[in-house]
């Protein structure tokens, strides 16, 4: 049967073309329209997120409006007068669109909205939601997804993502509301007005200056051979990675021409992702042509950044665990070296990134601390901290998926500082005749191989979000024993905030908030994360093993990723 939906919304979504094309083109298929309309895009910790089109469960303007308008009820229960939100958007196709749709349901509702003159990182909305004292703030965008798919960010006063309390409230307001009865100002008229108004230049610049106070070593001379290749892979970070590289003393970059430009189809790799070598190969094509050391590759909202080292002995690519501890251990050395180091510093880094930032930590008598997954919770440790009066502990966070922080001036990852400080970092090691690699083989020979990787299993659809469900109730219910030969040690359960201790099946708390996670510890050590991802129908599995040497970890490796698919498989 038709979903009832379909007819509804050819009727009334007639200000998007696109819209109506797709409605069309999609008439009498049944699991094409049921799969546009069989709910409403979620709402969560992480805002909205989906493939672009027409339905409820697609991102058009009448999602975000619907959206917009729940956030516009939550903060107006909230505050009566002077309520105001930041807004930024990435080169995705429609985030403008989005953007204004968003501005314009804000103005109606009597809530300024402030408003960036161009595409801009993830980390500048984090910076002008504190900088212009906003309530809230929003971010179109859908980070690393491939081209078809856009989303909606949202920020708390504090420039950190939203809590799930947030996000619960909000959701209970977007559910009373109909995506074609919400109401939106004139665009024109309300910037005319000042009900909408353009973020000033002034914010831009005061976010460069803090991005620039992180440098370790500001003045640091490379050797004169040390080239760098860029690319923003058709995203936001083009212009504000190149200003702060130039304000550094980087006299050139060269930026890969196909991947320069803002680009919403993403033309040249099937996903903007830093993490996958595809989406890399032209930025390492002109490192070969420029003979360059150092490739930067940051992803469409510029909040993460992926980076290659190329050397006589070729080329490497570095993970974001490896590039992490990397800076880590870069940081926690140079300011050590400088008496900069307090004795009371912070690391934080999540669950699912590499235990080895703890001993990095460790050897320079710093604390470290794991949250869950999601950079928020790095966020609210800073917040907590600055509440305190002790935002200066803070020294660095980061998580596997290659994104970092340093220092409390944002409250999200910023891969426009991680660009400076990785550049930095290269360049310090390289004038004492290093390369990166050289320095990583040596945390390795120091501490021990540490190999960590992902698999993600693809549940599309109505059907696979209920696959999932009974997928994790299933593991919960029947612990393994074993897995690929290994006799499990205790496996933690994040949603009942308990760890099961086998074979006796002893429960100790697990102080931790609830989240959808299970976790594996094996009696050789290794480890595996099991997890719904937030943003995309996958099951991600984290594994994470400890050798002496690269092979032996791989070897293990091997056996626990046929292990965990296996057992997955009979669930």
């Amino acid at each position: 049967m038709i979903h009832p939906q379909y007819a509804v919304w050819r009727k009334n979504a007639t200000e998007d073309p696109d819209l109506q094309k797709e409605l069309l083109a999609i008439e009498g298929k049944e699991a094409e329209i049921n799969d546009r309309f069989y709910q409403f895009l979620q709402f969560g910790t992480a805002g909205l997120r989906g493939i672009i089109g027409a339905g409820t469960n697609r991102m058009n303007i009448y999602t975000v409006r619907r959206a917009t308008k729940g956030l516009c009820d939550y903060l107006n229960r909230q505050k009566a007068d002077d309520k105001s939100v930041a807004i930024g958007y990435d080169s995705r196709n429609k985030s403008l669109l989005f953007a204004k749709e968003a501005a314009r349901v804000l103005a109606q509702y009597h809530i300024h909205a402030y408003l960036y003159s161009r595409l801009m990182p993830v980390p500048c909305v984090s910076f002008a939601v504190r900088e212009l004292h906003c309530d809230m703030g929003i971010m179109i965008t859908a980070s690393h997804n491939p081209s078809q798919y856009n989303g909606y960010k949202v920020f708390g006063s504090d420039g950190c993502q939203i809590d799930e309390t947030t996000a619960e409230k909000i959701t209970k307001e977007i559910e009373k509301n109909d995506p074609f009865s919400v109401a939106a100002a004139d665009f024109s008229s309300a910037l005319s007005q000042g009900v909408i108004s353009y973020i000033p230049p002034e914010v831009t610049e005061a976010y460069y200056q803090s991005v620039l106070a992180q440098s370790i070593r500001p003045s640091l001379a490379p050797p004169e051979d040390f080239k760098v290749v860029y690319t923003p892979l058709n995203g936001t970070g083009n212009q504000p990675v190149r200003e702060v590289l130039r304000r550094i003393g980087v006299k050139t970059v060269y930026v890969v021409p196909s991947q320069e430009l803002p680009d919403g189809n993403f033309p040249t790799c099937p996903s903007p992702n830093p993490e996958i070598r595809e989406a890399l190969e032209p930025g390492l094509a002109l490192c070969r042509e420029k003979k360059a050391n150092l490739l930067l590759a940051t992803d469409p909202d510029a909040d993460r950044v992926g980076v290659a080292e190329q050397t006589e002995k070729g080329v490497r690519l570095f993970t974001g665990n490896e590039t992490g501890c990397l800076l880590l251990d870069y940081i926690l050395s140079q300011r050590k070296e400088q008496g900069a180091l307090p004795a009371d510093g912070l690391v934080v880094k999540s669950i699912v990134t590499t235990e080895l930032a703890s001993k990095i930590a460790a050897h320079y008598g710093v604390k470290l601390k794991n949250v869950l997954i999601g950079f928020k919770f790095v966020g609210d440790i800073i917040g907590k901290l600055e509440r305190e009066q002790k935002e200066d502990r803070f020294l660095f966070g980061f998580e596997e998926s290659y994104g970092c922080l340093a220092g409390s001036y944002v409250r999200d990852k910023d891969a426009v500082l991680a660009s400076m400080l990785i550049r930095e970092m290269a360049a310090f090691h390289a004038s004492r005749g290093k390369s990166l690699g050289d320095v990583l083989d040596e945390l390795f020979s120091k501490y021990g191989y540490h190999l960590c990787s992902q698999k993600s299993f693809a549940f599309e659809g109505e059907e696979g979000s209920e696959t999932m469900r009974k997928m994790m109730q299933s593991l919960r219910q029947s612990p393994a024993a074993s897995v690929a030969g290994f006799s499990t040690v205790s496996i933690s359960d994040y949603q009942r905030s308990v760890t099961t201790h086998l074979p006796e099946k002893q429960e100790t708390p697990l102080d931790f908030p609830v989240s959808d996670i299970l976790e594996y510890l094996l009696d050789d050590g290794s480890r595996a994360v099991i997890r719904p991802s937030g943003t995309e129908p996958k099951i991600k599995i984290y594994f994470f093993v400890v050798r002496p040497t690269k092979e032996e970890a791989e070897k293990i490796e091997g056996k626990l990723k046929a292990g965990f698919e296996a057992l997955l498989k009979t669930e």
